[in-house]
């Protein structure tokens, strides 16, 4: 990719040298980028680098002059320009965008968690905002981020129709655990329960709308019967390791409809606090949880398009029904909830219905369970932090085996600001609801 070698770095005197420390980290975990040995005043393009597992490259670049003694401190310098600008000690990761050429609609999501993400990381002469595998770099370094901190175990799970990956912290527990639930766009995804796992709790990646759980299906326990959640949560209940009083609920998109369904009508998951990302409390509570996507059907005119002929789904759910049928009765929910919401999310209402919640629960008096978060500028997709902002991206619809793509919504420096907020702001919620009372310490 890059005509590089180590005759093509060296100069004149000392060579241009890059430093990342740590240089291998979690994905959450912060790093400082130091370039040293140029020449006092010199225009330089720190240029990052990453393959995805489907072979395509992200990068992200940003501009800097050194100081007096030629050094380049990216933790305490300004970016001029590039993919972001300004004060971002982690601008080269959380900016990165498929490189020119790239196919159309791609999301970077990490798939095998067993292996970190590989990332390069070049300085180059002058201020450059393309062509840079056609020239020589001054310097290069690596860096690995893994979502998997050392002694985690990561477990596939097949148990009573229940499909998904368990992953355990080092050490004996018991542990605190979250069932961990992603959107519509369906099939597993590990990396959260594995960063989850990485902070001191158990964690169940679940698995619904694939290709194996659809050929699970049936009418006694459809695609997504709330027996099939029901089952989910009493695995990870019942596993040894789990402290058992001690479970939450994490959701994201459609995920969010299944945790607050759950949370407030079934008998038999009572968690112990619940966590809602980009999603809303919109549904049919007298029919299975699988009834919001009816719900989505009947609306389907209200379906917009932006100027790319991107799809935008938010209306779908909206205006806000009165219908106490057609909405999750919050009034009843009894642990913490923690809502996280992007005020420019194009894909799901969530700020119209985290205002409606909140209204539920003022009425209902237990409004002192919630706590709602709500970033300007961020969209659907909020992610752990560092992720590369997507703000649209390809969308398989599984009934109909048809490609669109979908605008999720979001401003790259915002949504970023978002990422990195919320999650530490979920891991403190966790913290202080789960581990309540409790000898085991997070690590």
């Amino acid at each position: 990719m890059h005509a590089m070698s180590t005759m093509a770095m060296a100069g004149k005197g000392s060579c241009p040298l890059i430093t990342i420390q740590p240089s291998r980290g979690l994905i959450d975990e912060k790093f400082q980028i130091t370039v040293k040995n140029l020449l006092p005043g010199q225009a330089v393009t720190l240029h990052s680098l990453t393959q995805s597992e489907d072979s395509d490259f992200w990068e992200a670049f940003g501009h800097y002059v050194s100081d007096g003694k030629g050094t380049v401190k990216v933790a305490e310098d300004v970016s001029l320009g590039g993919s972001y600008d300004g004060l971002e000690p982690m601008g080269l990761l959380w900016s990165m965008k498929p490189a020119p050429g790239s196919r159309p609609g791609l999301r970077f999501r990490k798939k095998d968690v067993n292996t970190p993400l590989v990332m390069r990381i070049y300085v180059y002469k002058g201020h450059m905002r393309d062509g840079f595998n056609a020239e020589s770099a001054l310097a290069c370094a690596v860096t690995e981020r893994s979502y998997m901190a050392p002694g985690v175990r990561r477990t596939e799970i097949s148990q009573d129709g229940v499909l998904g990956t368990l992953f355990v912290p080092p050490g004996p527990g018991p542990f605190p655990a979250v069932l961990d639930m992603w959107g519509g766009g369906g099939g597993l995804v590990e990396y959260r329960s594995a960063l989850l796992a990485s902070h001191g709790f158990v964690s169940l990646a679940l698995e619904y709308f694939s290709s194996r759980t659809m050929g699970n299906a049936s009418e006694k326990n459809p695609l997504t019967g709330n027996e099939y959640f029901e089952a989910a949560f009493i695995i990870l209940k019942e596993h040894p390791q789990v402290a058992s009083e001690w479970v939450a609920l994490l959701g994201l998109s459609f995920g969010t409809s299944v945790a607050l369904g759950m949370a407030v009508y079934s008998s038999v998951i009572q968690p112990s606090c619940v966590v809602c990302i980009s999603g809303s409390h919109v549904q049919p509570v007298k029919e299975s949880i699988s009834g919001v996507f009816a719900e989505f059907g009947k609306n389907v005119h209200k379906t917009r398009y932006d100027e790319n002929n991107y799809v935008i789904w938010r209306d779908l759910l909206l205006p806000i029904p009165t219908d106490p049928n057609k909405k999750v009765d919050l009034g009843r929910i009894k642990c913490p909830l923690l809502l996280i919401v992007g005020e420019d999310d194009q894909n799901w209402p969530a700020a119209e219905s985290a205002e409606d919640m909140e209204r539920m629960m003022e009425t209902a008096g237990n409004r002192h369970l919630l706590t709602t978060l709500s970033y300007p500028g961020a969209g659907h997709l909020i992610e752990p932090p560092y992720s590369p902002h997507v703000r649209f991206s390809n969308f398989m619809l599984l009934q109909e085996k048809k490609k669109v793509v979908v605008l999720w919504g979001g401003e790259t420096k915002l949504h970023s600001y978002a990422q990195e907020d919320s999650w530490q702001k979920i891991l403190a919620f966790l913290e202080q609801h789960l581990y309540h009372n409790h000898d085991t310490t997070p690590q």
